[in-house]
């Protein structure tokens, strides 16, 4: 299984944290977020990472290197023409010829509890083009932004401040994509954002989904490192490997 973690954002609500880090390089529970995060992919079965990396991505490249640390092979992809946003770096991801036939999505702040065998398995089933993770988040951790069906996300929509009250489950921070897909409905060289690609998708029944039962966390805010912490503290969790 592969896995493409975008971590070339500028973090900008961490900047009181520590302004000299890229965010998935942020220390949680002792560890950079990256070491929970590689450690993490490795025990579920991933055996490839690829990086989509811009700023201070130099310090990540230094940090994992060729992932031998954690058993897995990891490559890199690097917007150097300024930021592409998430649709456009998975496109130059693509098109630089990294990525498999089709992939993991996540997020390089994003520490989440799912089995992506299990994922994987839902995703060949369905034979759609895409798949989202979900959560029945009902307004809590974050705004909801998926109406989900049992089956499919039958709508989905990025930035709404007031959802309908049918859309009470949340993207969950971790999807599959075709690559062919990328390639024929992401624009290549210029921003795009996945919601771009997402929302239409939705709409069209083409959005399959896997509903997971446990929070997700997340390293975007001073808030969620604490959150973060607090768990992986609590728990006395030890990540494999």
């Amino acid at each position: 299984m592969q896995c493409l973690i975008l971590a070339g954002g500028l973090g900008t609500r961490m900047l009181g944290v520590d302004p000299s880090l890229p965010k998935t390089l942020l220390t949680v529970a002792g560890r950079p977020f990256a070491d929970w995060q590689l450690r993490w992919l490795a025990g579920q079965g991933v055996d490839s990472v690829v990086y989509s990396i811009g700023h201070k991505g130099d310090q990540i490249r230094a940090f994992v290197g060729d992932g031998s640390n954690w058993g897995v092979e990891v490559g890199f992809v690097e917007e150097t023409d300024g930021l592409l946003g998430t649709g456009g770096a998975i496109r130059l991801a693509a098109d630089q010829g990294v990525l498999d036939e089709h992939f993991f999505v996540l997020y390089g702040d994003s520490y989440l509890r799912v089995d992506l065998k299990d994922v994987d398995a839902s995703f060949a089933e369905r034979g759609l083009p895409a798949l989202m993770t979900v959560f029945a988040n009902d307004g809590q951790w974050d705004t909801s932004n998926v109406v989900f069906d049992g089956t499919l996300v039958v709508e989905y929509r990025k930035g709404l401040t007031t959802p309908p009250p049918a859309m009470r489950f949340i993207d969950y921070g971790l999807l599959v994509l075709r690559r062919e897909l990328v390639t024929r409905s992401i624009p290549a060289g210029r921003p795009s954002d996945l919601a771009e690609l997402l929302e239409p998708l939705s709409l069209r029944s083409q959005l399959g989904a896997y509903e997971v039962r446990q929070r997700f966390f997340e390293i975007g805010s001073p808030q969620g490192i604490e959150e973060l912490d607090r768990f992986l503290t609590d728990e006395g969790v030890t990540p494999p490997g």
